[in-house]
């Protein structure tokens, strides 16, 4: 059966990695762009061979079965409820919603409907985080102690969403999400907030830079700092009483790189390379042929952003959206 999709907004993420790829994925079908701006839509349209259109009449259209949204973390909830309504799966850029009550309210009703709904990740599908569970949980570092992720971008032009306080901007929910969920990956859902920083300027309006240190099972400490503005950081670090092992280019490795994970005493691991966006949604395409065995992946991405609303508490930094 071929799952025809529908892109709702033309965000960069949209036109670079993700259409791409579902005209690549065999049994998947682009059938549909739309926006707000008809140049835009149109403009997409012609370069991935869809029809343009706006939001609503995608969302009413009968040969789009999925919808990918990749809209600014504000805007998730309205859209997704609305394309849920309309019957359709969805897989929504991450997180799911900035906030914990709403991604509950829209699970329910995804698993109401008998649809899938879920966070675009991509990362945890690159199989070089497989590979370092994997090791941790065959006793190669010996007992884990600690978990050190970091990932921060330089400053992005004026105008950008991610300096947007009514979009839902900031450093947290753009970058601080990513360590967050790979903390779950490694260690589960039981992870809870010990403490946590959030830093601004008086020219901004959102969280630039950030510090979340978490209490994870076995006695584990993980520490995740995340900046907007800086130099570019994408790594983390296990260490365990015996050895530890790194992770460089952890979050977005380009399809064709083949990570070398390093190990203290010289030694390597090497996980092949991996397109992680055409595993991601190959994946959700699976999903969506079987929703009911999507419920792990949901509570996840609740549980995501039950701590982001913790960090959020723990750093007396109150979120503001337009919802």
């Amino acid at each position: 059966m071929t799952l025809r999709f529908g892109i709702l907004g033309c965000a960069d993420i949209a036109r670079r990695r993700v259409a791409p790829a579902l005209l690549a994925l065999p049994g998947v079908e682009l059938v549909a762009v739309a926006s707000r701006t008809p140049g835009r839509a149109s403009a997409f349209a012609d370069e991935f061979g869809c029809a343009p259109t706006t939001y609503t009449a995608l969302l009413n259209r009968p040969d789009v079965d999925a919808v990918y949204l990749p809209l600014p973390p504000a805007l998730h909830a309205e859209w997704t409820e609305a394309a849920l309504l309309a019957g359709k799966h969805v897989l929504v850029e991450k997180p799911i919603t900035p906030s914990a009550d709403t991604a509950r309210a829209l699970v329910w009703l995804a698993e109401e409907r008998g649809l899938v709904l879920r966070e675009n990740f991509m990362f945890p599908h690159h199989r070089q985080h497989h590979t370092v569970r994997d090791a941790m949980r065959a006793g190669l570092l010996g007992r884990v102690r600690s978990l050190s992720a970091e990932f921060g971008i330089p400053a992005r032009p004026d105008g950008d969403i991610r300096y947007d306080a009514a979009l839902a901007g900031g450093a947290l929910v753009d970058l601080g999400c990513y360590p967050l969920r790979l903390a779950q990956f490694l260690f589960g859902d039981g992870i809870t907030v010990r403490d946590a920083e959030l830093y601004s300027t008086p020219a901004h309006g959102v969280d630039l830079i950030g510090r979340v240190t978490l209490s994870c099972p076995d006695s584990v400490t993980a520490t995740i700092h995340f900046h907007l503005g800086g130099d570019y950081v994408n790594e983390y670090t296990v260490r365990g009483e015996s050895r530890s092992i790194r992770v460089e280019r952890a979050f977005t490795p380009p399809a064709d790189w083949t990570p070398r994970l390093t190990l203290t005493d010289g030694a390597g691991l090497v996980a092949p390379a991996h397109d992680q966006v055409t595993a991601a949604l190959a994946d959700f395409a699976t999903a969506c042929r079987d929703p009911h065995s999507d419920h792990s992946k949901r509570a996840a991405a609740i549980r995501t952003t039950e701590l982001l609303d913790d960090i959020r508490a723990a750093a007396g930094w109150a979120l503001t959206t337009v919802r």
